[in-house]
């Protein structure tokens, strides 16, 4: 590992995505996000985090002309 590379704890991949540390156990758990164990805690690379929000970064085509989002 690259000594400049930052771990994040839950809690603080909680704050960054604004969600509960629980929800970021049920991603950890599911194996969506990529997690390290230390004893009885887990640590998140940052470049992982990042890996994460790559993946569900949702890219929509408005060339054809219609709405952005379907009507609801």
């Amino acid at each position: 590992m690259k000594t400049d590379e930052r771990l994040l704890t839950v809690r603080e991949v909680a704050e960054v995505m604004r969600v509960s540390t629980m929800t970021v156990y049920r991603l950890i758990r599911g194996g969506a996000l990529p997690a390290i164990r230390v004893g009885k805690h887990f640590r998140i690379r940052e470049r992982d985090l990042d890996g994460f929000f790559d993946a569900q970064t949702v890219r929509v085509d408005t060339s054809a002309g219609g709405p952005a989002w379907p009507a609801g």
